[in-house]
């Protein structure tokens, strides 16, 4: 299955239509770590200089962060760049 993504207004991959977004997965775990450094989306939000929906959409990951954005976001975590990813292999 592969699923085409395109850079919106935020700065971030969005899946390209409402088919696409059903069949979205898992990439990022930022909610989990967010969780385990007991840190909200809005403090995340105002960390990176975004908009906290943008967080919200992102950690649900109806959005992916762009590399750039997912740098920062692991910057303002103070975590590896690849805490904030789900392993493609085990």
């Amino acid at each position: 299955m592969r699923i085409s993504y395109t850079i919106n207004s935020l700065n971030c991959l969005a899946p390209q239509t409402a088919e696409e977004m059903e069949k979205k997965i898992k990439i990022n775990r930022i909610k989990a770590v967010l969780a385990e450094k007991d840190i909200s989306h809005k403090e995340l939000a105002i960390r990176v200089g975004v908009a906290p929906n943008s967080v919200t959409r992102i950690c649900n990951n109806e959005f992916q962060p762009t590399l750039k954005l997912l740098r920062d976001i692991a910057l303002a975590l103070d975590v590896d760049i690849r805490e904030l990813l789900i392993p493609t292999r085990e």
